[in-house]
């Protein structure tokens, strides 16, 4: 048994699962996601809990088990407490500003750069080098932060770009730090 498929999901306060035929349905108090389960892989809600199980013992059921549990759980989630994604804008010049339902980023090129914001999505600048993407659904979350960040992904050298907060990236010395080295001892 998958052990990350035979846990069981606890169901907060206000979140709703119901079945319609291969469709499960969540409902919170930030939304409604929807998932199509796969024909192998079965899903019951027992109290408070939500269980998955699967039919047999092949390896694409066993497969099947572990990410469509991670899936609702990941549903669950989302409808009761909300993902979220910061992004940090670094460089001379580079900022974000919100545009009804569009998100302006400036960063380095000789326009401004306008993002649609979809559906589900909320998105807030608290400064103008800081963006926050909010939603139920994880990987619309993810997915439309990698977008921003796909605008201006942050370079090695001088740390300018957009990155997500926390994230590391690893400077690299230029050639002028190089060069230096190279001039003094062959000097």
């Amino acid at each position: 048994m998958s052990r990350i498929g035979r846990a069981p999901i606890p169901m907060p306060t206000g979140v709703k699962v119901t079945q319609e035929g291969p469709r499960l349905l969540v409902e919170g108090p930030k939304g409604k996601l929807s998932l199509a389960i796969p024909a192998a892989i079965s899903v019951s809600v027992d109290g408070q809990t939500v269980r998955v199980q699967r039919a047999g013992d092949e390896a694409r059921q066993r497969a099947l088990h572990g990410l469509t549990r991670a899936l609702v759980a990941n549903m669950v989630h989302g409808v009761s407490a909300g993902f979220s994604k910061e992004l940090e804008i670094a460089g001379v010049g580079y900022r974000a500003q919100l545009q009804g339902k569009q998100l302006s980023l400036q960063v380095g090129f000789s326009h401004p750069v306008v993002v649609p914001i979809p559906e589900g999505l909320t998105v807030e600048v608290p400064k103008p080098t800081s963006v926050v993407v909010k939603g139920s659904d994880k990987h619309l979350v993810g997915q439309f932060a990698a977008n921003i960040r796909r605008i201006a992904p942050p370079e090695p050298y001088k740390g300018k770009g957009i990155k997500y907060a926390g994230e590391i990236i690893r400077r690299k010395a230029g050639k002028a730090a190089t060069g230096a080295g190279a001039k003094a001892q062959a000097g």
